[in-house]
């Protein structure tokens, strides 16, 4: 039995972020062979199970790992079995520190029956973000003041300034080392989480939980929140499309992009191997 780890965006997903008709091909062969698929990507869960949901993948034996590895979800028993959380204080911390910096950041309602973005305001960024992450909007200027448990991970937003981004993630990080992980999952969005979650984490966790052998996985992704997963799996796979630090972490790189379902090309090549 194997198993395979896939970020969605810019991996999974094509460029109209879509599970293309070939690339639902080889999944349901993939599947059908008594393998497992566990989507993992930094969406909160409800966008990843949307995303399941829109491509046909009902078949048993889809696990999804969501908000970056806080979160692993069985579909078939339709219940979460592992999550992490940041405290209430946390998250009051990192807001007053983008706060001062005039910097977007949204944190995320996480149970399941009520998902939900949370942000200050209905701003540019949060618009941006939810053209493709289709959660319901509650607007709260005190992001605890919405929250009813501790949420997942929190998401800085900068739409036209890396620099911004990097400012907060060097002020934070003597306070967060131990505690928080910040990685960037597009040169617009930097993650925090739980310092002991991540995809890598989440990889390692299933293996354990499945008794599936480290050995016998693969994991592909394209960017930073990615490295850990690949770091960790049997095979790690970089898209062509991903940037060269995820290049250098993984053990293949696929032949096509995103756009030309390169994941599946190079998926049938490993496993005749």
């Amino acid at each position: 039995m194997k198993m395979l780890f896939t970020d969605l965006d810019d991996t999974l997903l094509n460029n109209q972020s879509q599970v293309s008709p070939e690339t639902k091909a080889f999944l349901d062969e993939f599947l059908a062979d008594g393998n497992r698929l566990v989507l993992s990507s930094g969406r909160p869960l409800m966008s990843v199970l949307e995303v399941k949901e829109l491509a046909g993948l009902t078949q048993p034996g889809i696990f999804l790992s969501a908000s970056n590895g806080t979160r692993v979800y069985d579909c078939d028993n339709r219940r979460t079995i592992r999550k992490f959380g940041l405290p209430f204080s946390y998250i009051t911390y990192l807001q007053e520190q983008a706060k001062a910096l005039s910097l977007h950041i949204q944190t995320y309602r996480d149970s399941d029956t009520d998902d939900a973005v949370v942000s200050p305001a209905d701003d540019e960024e949060i618009r941006y973000y939810r053209r493709k992450i289709h959660l319901p909007l509650v607007v709260s200027e005190n992001l605890c003041d919405a929250l009813t448990e501790e949420p997942c991970k929190m998401l800085a937003v900068s739409l036209h300034n890396f620099e911004k981004l990097e400012t907060f993630r060097n002020n934070i990080a003597d306070w967060a080392e131990g505690k928080v992980r910040s990685i960037y999952s597009s040169d617009k969005y930097l993650e925090l989480f739980d310092w002991n979650a991540g995809k890598g984490s989440s990889l390692l966790f299933l293996c354990d939980y499945l008794g599936i052998p480290v050995s016998d996985t693969f994991a592909a992704g394209d960017a930073d929140n990615d490295i850990s997963m690949l770091d960790a799996a049997g095979c790690g796979i970089a898209m062509k499309n991903a940037t060269d630090k995820v290049k250098a972490h993984a053990d293949v790189v696929t032949d096509l992009d995103n756009d030309q379902n390169g994941l599946a090309d190079m998926m049938r090549k490993l496993l005749k191997q």
